[in-house]
């Protein structure tokens, strides 16, 4: 194996909120186009974390073991920043020849980068692949567009959540079943102990949102032929919309303070003792750990509408694409099954606490570190992804929902009005894409 010189400075940590690249590449079919070569060296840009070097030591052995079986054939990882990935593979997609064969990406720029042209078509490798029978439909829903699939599934992440043990116990609550129980309980904590939000909640927390649409039976979006039309203003949308702005107010969360706060100042809230609730994902555990709370606090599914039953995550998380322009078609495909099979994936969880996309490999995780047992109950009870369009990058990236959510919670709009404009800007996105 190569280590590429041009290894990236650490960026910060990849943050499983969904990652979007607004960029926009020409359709290109690649300088590799109509060639396998069996035998040379592959590209693979990787995302460089916080702390990498517990997932350089997986890739590593993963390509060790890559090289060891397919002689001729050499791997060079090149690790890059998260913050300047769109612009990194916009201009790959632009210069064929200087492209890797393989890249990782978020899981909701998929749609995004196929329009784009960039990433190869590899469903049938993927079928026939043994390994994959096995994948969780969600994650294999991140990696597949119109039927076709663009990459394999390295890992996935999913919010529950998380509550005060000591906090709970001092004031002889449980933790809610309901989502009504939990807005009973976050308002109930707030006034025993007015210096601590209840539930943090954030109107710029998009991911963190949306399972209260999804529980209340509501779309982000509905699928139309070849394109989607936005839902956010149904009756049920609205209903889920209504439940989530309604925890914003000086019995839980004052707006002026959380209005603006997004995923990570909501999970920090929790960690630093301001907070007795907070939705947070699989990905946060380290921060809470290293936090004022340790060992006070423990997990739970995300409660739904009805009793017992949880609310539908977002399932985000990255995945591994070859290229269209790969010259290497054949060794490429397989580089990736050793960068996102059972093995490593096993090995990524321990050494990056990363979630497995295997149902059985994340089942055996699950056994070993308690912790990960209520994001995987999430997982089981039936996670939810954004529309597998490329407008989806616009959308997020134009702040929509979180403008309309921070509209609401304001006071400058109520939930029809607001969900109305949100859902016009949706579409026109929409249309853009096509």
């Amino acid at each position: 194996m190569k280590l590429s010189a041009r290894i990236a400075a650490p960026a910060a940590a990849l943050v499983l909120a969904g990652l979007t690249a607004t960029a926009c590449a020409p359709q290109t079919s690649g300088s590799g186009a109509g060639t396998d070569e069996k035998s040379g060296t592959l590209r693979v840009w990787l995302f460089q974390e916080v702390g990498n070097k517990p997932k350089a030591k997986v890739v590593d052995a993963a390509v060790a073991a890559f090289e060891k079986s397919h002689e001729g054939a050499e791997v060079e990882v090149e690790y890059i920043p998260v913050d300047t990935r769109a612009q990194r593979i916009k201009a790959a997609f632009n210069d064929p020849k200087s492209a890797p064969d393989l890249i990782e990406y978020g899981n909701t720029d998929t749609a995004g980068y196929v329009k784009d042209g960039g990433l190869a078509d590899i469903s049938k490798e993927f079928a026939a692949w043994d390994e994959a029978k096995d994948t969780d439909p969600t994650a294999k829903q991140s990696v597949t567009v119109g039927g076709q699939v663009y990459g394999a599934p390295l890992f996935v992440g999913v919010r529950a959540l998380y509550y005060r043990t000591d906090v709970f116990e001092e004031l002889g609550i449980r933790p809610p079943k309901s989502m009504d129980e939990l807005a009973a309980t976050a308002r109930k904590v707030h006034k025993a102990k007015p210096e601590l939000y209840g539930l943090a909640v954030g109107g710029a927390y998009t991911y963190g949102a949306m399972p209260f649409i999804w529980a209340h039976g509501g779309e982000l979006a509905k699928e139309t032929g070849v394109t989607y039309t936005s839902a956010v203003n149904s009756e049920k949308a609205r209903a889920g919309i209504e439940a989530y702005t309604s925890l914003f107010g000086d019995d839980n969360c004052p707006a002026a303070k959380c209005a603006a706060m997004g995923g990570n100042a909501t999970v920090t809230a929790f960690a630093s003792g301001k907070a007795a609730m907070a939705i947070g994902g699989d990905f946060s555990h380290a921060a809470v750990e290293a936090g004022t709370v340790k060992d006070a606090y423990a997990v739970v599914p995300l409660p739904g509408v009805e009793k017992g039953s949880i609310a539908p995550a977002f399932a985000g998380g990255n995945n591994i694409g070859v290229l269209r322009s790969t010259s290497h078609r054949t060794l490429a495909i397989d580089l990736m099954k050793s960068l996102t099979g059972k093995k490593t994936q096993a090995a990524m969880f321990d050494a990056m606490g990363f979630l497995p996309t295997y149902t059985d490999v994340r089942a055996e995780v699950a056994e070993k570190e308690p912790f990960v047992g209520p994001f995987v109950a999430t997982l089981g009870a039936g996670a939810e992804f954004v529309p597998a369009s490329p407008a989806w990058g616009q959308i997020d990236a134009s702040l929509v929902l979180p403008t309309m959510f921070q509209e609401i919670v304001s006071g400058r709009k109520d939930v029809a009005t607001a969900s109305d404009d949100a859902a016009k800007k949706m579409d026109a996105a929409f249309a853009d894409a096509g």
